[in-house]
């Protein structure tokens, strides 16, 4: 009697359509469509915004690799999350990974907010990210018009700023330049 072999969570993950994005948190496979065009637009928006100085040195420090939707494995094939942005600084991660696993933890991540994602993003992900020493979150939501950073410190999160719609934009790890948060609203 011949035992069917169960796919691995990360199997699973790699095997799901090209539309799905997946991720592997506490054990499970979480599933979600791929992001609106709000969604994309907010995505661009930090992207640009700190990309150019933060990335590429264009009228900042550089020093960072700013990634959108990189594949983070907390733990090889079994937590892995992958973020809407995640920064590296480069002294940490000399060189991007040549597969699309990414397995040194980021020094910034940034969840935008979706209706469907919201709850996973703050109850599920913010802990793991805690738990495996990421130092700086920003959460965006795009419907509220808000960003609200933090930082870790002993452990836990602190909330190190909250803005609001056309509110000028200098929060750490990212506070050498300064954009207007309304660029993000599109």
């Amino acid at each position: 009697m011949n035992a069917i072999l169960k796919p691995s969570l990360y199997e699973q993950l790699t095997g799901l359509p090209e539309h799905v994005t997946g991720e592997i948190l506490n054990g499970e496979l979480h599933e979600m469509p791929r992001p609106s065009g709000r969604h994309g637009v907010v995505e661009r928006g930090l992207g640009f915004n700190l990309s150019g100085p933060f990335d590429f040195g264009r009228g900042g420090p550089g020093g960072w690799w700013i990634i959108i939707e990189p594949e983070v494995h907390f733990i090889r094939d079994m937590e892995v999350a992958v973020p809407d942005l995640a920064g590296w600084r480069r002294e940490r991660m000399p060189n991007v990974p040549d597969d699309h696993r990414f397995e040194v933890v980021p020094d910034w991540m940034c969840e935008i907010l979706s209706p469907s994602t919201a709850k996973k993003d703050r109850v599920v992900k913010l802990p793991i990210y805690a738990r495996y020493g990421v130092q700086h979150v920003w959460i965006v939501d795009p419907l509220a018009q808000t960003l609200e950073a933090f930082e870790l410190q002993q452990g836990r999160w602190t909330l190190i700023a909250t803005l609001k719609d056309d509110d000028p934009v200098a929060v750490p790890p990212f506070d050498a330049v300064v954009f207007s948060l309304a660029d993000l609203w599109g």
